[in-house]
């Protein structure tokens, strides 16, 4: 059961789905590069904005070798470990690889790590559109890196990936988008506010203002989430037992995801990245007025999109609706029963699918 838990939950959401360890060479420190007085698009104004990341390779002389990663939901800087390595789309003895962590995820500045009078639910909304804006002042004034050969972006990184194209047009060369959309349409506004419901009934919570984690509510959280995670079918033919000792029982697998879905998660930094999450529109970027299509049309540079077949976040209709408006798209569904975790290679045939298929967008082919 505990098998299960790591390799499916924690590696799909804090690890990207890895199937293999990374060799001890390939860990990375953990950086922050702190942004001081960082005005929110809300308005709100941080003292000091700090923003998680780590790196991989060696930037060359040239400065022109490196790739941006940005995390997806409640992930670290090791969340794309399955793109990185010998034989990947990702070789760090060519590449310099930039991975990038959301506000509200425990480590960048959080709801549970910022000091009031920002602390927990006084924390605020960040949109996608203002860690965009974080990273590329990491990116330019840290870093002293102008331009990228490609940012790759799975789930919330995928929203990242397509502002960075709208708001930055020309900054990459290339865009690669696993399981995600430029926009959040309304039925996933509705999913996400029933996790946020199913979290927040607790009473221990307390308006946010808990003294103790709200463990009721993490764990009706914890099982609203599954039941969109992976495809009906993923469950119908019992694909838990992939990664499940033998003997292992569908009661013992809920079990397991109601307690321990997202280990150590505080309940303020969940809610962040879920509100985070369900405001995201390139439409809604300065100029376009609104019009996703307008935002879509604008895009300049090559775009491989990869949405799963049976994901329920981000279902392949959403993505087929957005490429007919993208210039120069690639529209390449992943043919996998996996749901949500397609997009992070939960599984070797998807970690195949997608290695591949990126590494020849990556060469041009």
């Amino acid at each position: 059961m505990r098998q299960l838990l790591t390799l499916v939950l924690l590696l799909c959401f804090a690890a990207a789905g890895a199937q293999t360890p990374a060799k001890p060479a390939d860990r990375v420190p953990h950086h922050f590069f702190v942004l001081a007085n960082f005005r929110t698009e809300g308005g709100a104004v941080l003292p000091q904005a700090r923003v998680g990341y780590g790196t991989y390779g060696h930037l060359n002389a040239k400065r022109d070798n490196a790739i941006l990663l940005p995390s997806h939901y409640m992930a670290d800087h090791h969340g794309y470990e399955w793109l990185i390595g010998p034989g990947q789309a990702l070789d760090t003895a060519k590449l310099f690889l930039v991975t990038t962590e959301l506000f509200g995820n425990g480590h960048s500045s959080s709801p549970s790590n910022t000091p009031e009078p920002f602390h927990g639910p006084r924390f605020p909304v960040m949109t996608i559109r203002d860690n965009v804006a974080a990273v590329h002042e990491l990116l330019t004034k840290e870093l002293k890196i102008t331009h990228l050969r490609a940012i790759i972006g799975f789930s919330m990184g995928t929203q990242q990936a397509f502002q960075w194209a709208v708001s930055y047009p020309t900054f990459a060369d290339r865009i690669v988008g696993t399981s995600g959309t430029a926009k959040n349409y309304p039925h996933g506004v509705v999913r996400l506010e029933g996790q946020i419901a199913a979290l927040t009934a607790d009473a221990t919570f307390n308006n946010g203002d808990y003294t103790a984690p709200p463990k009721k509510g993490l764990e009706a959280f914890g099982t609203v989430w599954t039941g969109w995670l992976f495809s009906q079918e993923w469950w119908r033919k019992e694909l838990w037992r992939t990664y499940s000792p033998p003997g292992t029982t569908f009661e013992q697998v809920l079990n397991g995801f109601r307690t321990d879905f997202i280990p150590g998660a505080d309940a303020n930094d969940l809610i962040l990245q879920m509100r985070t999450w369900e405001r995201h529109d390139v439409g809604t970027t300065p100029g376009f007025g609104g019009d996703v299509e307008k935002a879509l049309r604008s895009i300049k540079v090559p775009i491989l999109y990869m949405p799963s077949e049976t994901d329920l976040y981000f279902p392949v209709g959403d993505a087929r609706y957005e490429a007919a408006f993208i210039p120069g798209v690639t529209l390449l569904p992943i043919p996998s029963l996996w749901g949500h975790t397609a997009g992070a290679a939960s599984n070797p045939a998807d970690a195949k699918f997608l290695n591949d298929n990126i590494s020849k967008f990556l060469a041009g082919k």
